[in-house]
């Protein structure tokens, strides 16, 4: 999840410096139109590329595409407009909205400290999102919304069946997104594009086929409440990120929401390693109180 992290960030700052020349949806496409040859090799040359898949699955990839999608929207659009530490940070509170998701339609046991620890992290959201101050974006919505769609996405990947391959889900979605780039690429202007910013192109295609893989091979194998803290990993790579490419650093109400839902996060984590340590899980099953 730590190097998920690190990939998906990478993609995002090289996006983000990306936007300053084009549009969103041109980006979009021309990384999609680099990844999914990429994909499809890998799959391919795992022998994945073909694969027979249930009817179940299908209706759950179709749902996990459908959310990547809006989560791709929502999210760079947020990006573009504005700082990359600034949109990752609100965007930390993902973990704690797939552990509430997972608690409510996955079955998995979550007690009154982590429902406590997440409202507390949801307050930690309103501290940098600021509504109503001078400090406001509406953009931030965007980013919110986008935290939506990657629960929604989460929580289905979870419920795909054990033997079916990561690379075809993770195929599918690229597919998707840069299908959709082309749709929009209409009611775009086209930027023409340079050797810079092929290469700029070419590190995002990279970048995003190791998030989306390590990614859906993460949420696959553990518990989605421990291993979704390890997302807080995102903020380091968005500062020094943001610092380097953009000289941005988040303001106060960014960094003190942002440890606000780190803080609730790692204890949700050391939670989790409590109850794993110190009660069998039929027990802990059959007494949802005691996370």
């Amino acid at each position: 999840m730590a190097l998920s992290m690190l990939a998906f960030v990478l993609n995002d700052g090289l996006m983000k410096a990306l936007f300053a020349d084009m549009s969103i949806y041109q980006a979009i496409f021309l990384r999609g139109v680099l990844t999914v040859p990429l994909i499809a090799f890998m799959a391919w040359h795992q022998g994945a590329l073909r694969v027979s898949i249930a009817p179940r699955d299908r209706l759950l990839v179709a749902i996990r595409v459908a959310a990547e999608i809006g989560a791709t929207i929502g999210f760079l659009t947020a990006l573009k407009h504005m700082p990359l530490a600034n949109v990752t940070a609100i965007f930390q509170v993902l973990p704690l909205a797939v552990t509430m998701a997972a608690a409510l339609f996955l079955g998995e046991q979550v007690g009154w400290r982590r429902w406590l620890a997440i409202g507390i992290g949801l307050c930690g959201v309103m501290i940098i999102i600021r509504p109503g101050m001078d400090g406001f974006s509406v953009y931030s919505i965007w980013v919110l919304a986008a935290v939506v769609c990657v629960t929604i996405r989460e929580i289905t990947t979870r419920k795909l069946s054990a033997d079916l391959p990561s690379l075809p889900v993770a195929l599918a979605t690229a597919m998707a997104i840069c299908a959709m780039g082309a749709v929009m690429i209409p009611a775009v202007d086209w930027t023409p594009v340079s050797t810079g910013h092929w290469g700029f192109l070419a590190g995002a295609s990279i970048a995003i086929t190791g998030g989306l893989l390590f990614s859906v091979m993460t949420v696959r194998v553990g518990d989605i409440g421990f291993v979704a803290p390890f997302r807080y990993t995102a903020m380091v790579w968005a500062i020094g990120l943001g610092l380097l490419l953009f000289g941005d650093l988040p303001d106060l109400p960014t960094s003190l929401g942002t440890v606000i839902i780190i803080l609730t996060g790692l204890y949700s984590l050391r939670r989790e390693k409590q109850l794993r340590q110190s009660t069998p899980i039929q027990a802990r099953q059959a007494d949802p109180d005691q996370g």
